[in-house]
């Protein structure tokens, strides 16, 4: 697992907060509404979630799971709706706030930079934004995930297969090989089929048969 001083990751955690904070500004109703890659959820609905990532500390966090009784999916939908504001600009401008903060639930903070690279690439690619991400920024969350199934699988779902970066230092496994872009291969390491599409190689079809997986 890659491991960086936590003063690093977190200001590379503000970098892409306040990078997508950018990327949204100026958006159409429609385009808020669209459907993100998370199964369920609009753009503006992701964003939301961030920022109830990002305003979560431990105490508030297992205060909410007891609320809801241990149903951690119930949790994230009822923090969601507490971040999602008045409409899209509220939904943006509390995002905003929450660029510096170093809040978080009891997780590490490279999982903080996995969340907000990878929900931001499930906004972004919806809406035909592309971000190019800063190479060690894309190579550390690629490296968390590799060793950790812990909030979503990853670590499980790239077994018995070689994850080859084809633009950074990445590469992890043995097996039949996927390669591509740093972050398609973060992508489909966290379960979205659809950035599949963006690999190469004879392990691609095996990588997406297990992207149901959570």
């Amino acid at each position: 697992m890659t491991t960086l001083p936590d003063p690093t990751v977190w200001s590379m955690i503000r970098a892409e907060r306040a990078a997508l904070a950018d990327d949204l500004a100026g958006l159409s109703p429609g385009q808020w509404a669209t459907p993100s890659l998370c199964d369920g959820l609009t753009v503006r609905e992701v964003l939301a979630h961030l920022t109830a990532g990002a305003s979560l500390g431990t105490v508030r966090w297992l205060a909410g799971v007891v609320r809801c009784r241990f149903d951690f999916d119930k949790q994230v939908a009822m923090r969601l709706a507490e971040q999602l504001g008045s409409g899209p600009e509220d939904t943006l401008a509390r995002f905003r706030n929450t660029v510096s903060s170093r809040t978080k639930p009891p997780l590490p903070a490279l999982a903080m930079l996995g969340e907000t690279v990878v929900h931001g690439e499930d906004i972004r690619r919806p809406l035909g934004i592309r971000r190019e991400y800063p190479v060690e920024t894309v190579t550390a969350v690629a490296g968390y995930y590799r060793g950790t199934d812990l909030v979503v699988v990853a670590k499980g779902r790239i077994g018995g297969l070689r994850l080859v970066a084809g633009d950074g230092p990445f590469a992890t496994g043995d097996g039949p090989l996927v390669s591509g872009r740093t972050i398609d291969l973060v992508m489909a390491m966290t379960g979205r089929a659809a950035c599949c599409d963006e690999l190469d190689g004879d392990g691609v079809g095996t990588l997406r048969s297990r992207s149901g997986r959570r």
